[in-house]
Parts: structure tokens; sequence; C-alpha cells
């Protein structure tokens, strides 16, 4: 039987705490986290320990893993996103229970900060103090920071598994595929990014910061085998043309105006003429819930009209999955408390109605 190691067990049980206890909070959703803790743990009280014990769980279960980063300090319209962990676990397992992934936990947020770069020393030793009980800790302690340390070594010690991450601002997928396509190269494998959304994230920096929900994307091109192995589909929200961010970055990108006028079937055959040569092994699928049209995802920071129908996603999804192994995924951008479309509460619904269709399908594919 295999056990996980002490040392990276240490660093989990500290980093990360039980689902849906990413945001710090004593009230605020007490009675949904309270529900989430019922239904995966069977009690709403000593999740903590239960928490931990399931940690030795990890070497024996799912390939697909979930991890829970409740940060939304990387965004920069509408707040809330750091609300989407809680709310989309919820909504898989009341309307998924047959999925069988690991679910390992919350990052620890500290909701102001978002990258260790960012910070001095005395706001690294006091935050320590905060997090670990010890200001001289070797622990990160931002959420960007923490998630892309803990899973560089969760691929070295579990290189057959996938993180499957619920995000918090698209600013969390920088860690989560940084730290993907580095092990995937560690094991000779090339890998490809599809990236659904309705904006490009291709800045190099929003207002001086480099690391944000708008420019995630430039961050990591770097350890893409190609650049061009990084593909977007959705984008209608933006300042430049396509061929600006194609050709400044090497990027391919799928607009949403194309799509619609050429039909899936014609996109499907472009990405897989994209793909085609490339020698790739598998695919990571990012999924910004603001890649679906805004009338089926509104409750999100930065809702878009004219936007991809959730079949529309679902069939480039079906088509991906049966030629390419899909090994790592994420879900960003829900924000459940958001109402910038003025639907309310089925507004809502809705949009944890997509997520959790998408989420779902990716979760059963990375399990295979």
């Amino acid at each position: 039987m295999t056990t996980i190691t002490s040392t990276f067990y240490n660093k989990l049980s500290n980093c990360l705490c039980p689902p849906g206890n990413g945001v710090f909070t004593v009230n605020t959703a007490k009675e949904r986290k309270e529900q989430l803790h019922q239904t995966i743990f069977g009690q709403a009280v000593g999740v903590e320990d239960l928490w931990k014990t399931s940690l030795n769980q990890l070497p024996e279960a799912s390939k697909a893993v979930i991890l829970g980063i409740a940060s939304d300090c990387g965004g920069g319209i509408l707040r809330g996103a750091n609300w989407g962990p809680l709310f989309l676990r919820s909504t898989l397992l009341a309307t998924y229970p047959e999925l069988t992934a690991f679910d390992l936990g919350d990052v620890r947020v500290i909701p102001h900060l978002l990258s260790d770069k960012y910070l001095n020393e005395a706001t690294l030793a006091n935050c320590k103090k905060a997090l670990y009980q010890d200001e001289h800790s070797k622990y990160a302690i931002s959420p960007l920071s923490i998630t892309e340390d803990v899973l560089h070594d969760f691929y070295a010690e579990f290189p057959e598994k996938g993180i499957f991450g619920i995000g918090g601002d698209h600013s969390v997928s920088y860690p989560l595929t940084k730290a993907y396509l580095q092990a995937k190269k560690k094991q000779g494998k090339r890998a490809a990014i599809i990236h659904f959304d309705a904006h490009t994230d291709l800045l190099v920096e929003r207002l001086g910061i480099d690391l944000c929900f708008g420019s995630w994307c430039t961050h990591i091109l770097d350890d893409l085998h190609e650049k061009h192995h990084l593909i977007q589909v959705g984008i209608r929200s933006s300042g430049r043309p396509q061929s600006h961010w194609e050709e400044t970055f090497g990027v391919r990108q799928h607009w949403a105006k194309d799509i619609k006028a050429h039909g899936i079937d014609q996109t499907i055959d472009n990405i897989f003429a994209q793909l085609r040569d490339e020698n790739i092994d598998e695919l990571y699928v990012s999924f910004d819930i603001d890649a679906i049209d805004d009338s089926f995802a509104c409750a999100t920071g930065t809702p878009e009209p004219d936007g991809l129908m959730p079949e529309d996603a679902m069939d480039i999804l079906r088509a991906l999955a049966a030629e390419y192994p899909i090994t790592g995924a994420d879900m960003m951008e829900i924000a459940p408390f958001t109402d910038s479309c003025g639907q309310g509460v089925a507004g809502q619904e809705k949009t944890l109605k997509v997520g959790a269709e998408i989420s779902a399908f990716l979760l059963k594919e990375m399990a295979k």
C-alpha cells in the first residue's frame, strides 16, 4: 500500500484546510459550510481532524483531485469569486454524486494577499505567525505562492494524478498551470492548454501588477513547449484585434463571433488542425465561466454577452476528450453573490448549474 510522505503530509495539513474553509469567516455562509462538511464527512463538527485523516487516503484515491483556491485578490472588477469553491462543490455533490474525485481541501487564504513576491519582510513574518504560529516558517503565505509550492510537491509524489482547481479569480490559474506544465516537462510529456474565456488574459501587467486575472496567460507561455500550445476559445471582449494577440504572443485563438459564424464542427476541426503534428500528449483545460454567454453565466465578475452556449462548450470538450487525455483542469470566476445582470438567485443557480456540468465532465475525464 502506498503512503504519503510525512514531509508532504505536513505541508498539506499546514498550508491547506478542509474543503469549504478557504474563505476565512465566522458567520458568513456558515450554514453552507456546515452542509458541505456534513455531506463530505458525515458531520459538521470536528472536521479539521477528519480532513487531516482523509489526507492519508490520497495515494490510493482517484486520479482526479480537487483543490479549492478561494482567492479573488487577483481580480479587479466585481469581487466575490472567492466563494466559488464552496458553492460549486455543493452543487457538484448534489447533482453528480457519482463523481469519484478526491477532495484535497482548500488553500488557506489570507484575503488581502496575492503572491509572496509582493510582500516585505515584516508582512511575511506577521502572516507566517498568523497562519503557522511561526514567523520563521518555511511555508508560503499567499494563495498563488502556496498553490504553486504545494503542487510542485504534489506532482513529484503523484505524477499519475491531476489537479482540478476551483477558483477564485483567474489569477489562480497561474500557479495551477505553471506547476502542471513544469511537471509534464519533467515527465517528458508535451501538454497544451485549452483556455475558455471571454478575455485574452494576455496583459503583461495590470496597473503595475504582473500576476492577476488579466495577465496570467502571459506568464506561463515560457513553460509550454511552444507558445501556440495555448489555444483560447470564446474570446470576445478585447480592445485589440485577434491578430495583435496571436502575432505578439504566438498563441492561437477562436473568437466567439467566428465560432458562431462557422459553427461548432468547423471550430473543432480548426482546433484539431492546430494540435495536429504537435505531438501533444495531454491537455489542461482552464475554464473561465464568462466564456459562456451571460444569459447562462451572469454570476461572475465580468459577465459578457454574445458568448458560447453551454452545449457549444460541451461539444468542444467532448471532441477534445475523445482524442486527448485531459489530465488537469480548473473552473474559475464563479462569483455566486454577484448579480450584475439583475437575475438574482435564478442567475446564481444557472451559473452554478453550467459550471457544475462542465466541471463534472472534466473530473470524469481526469479520473480515467
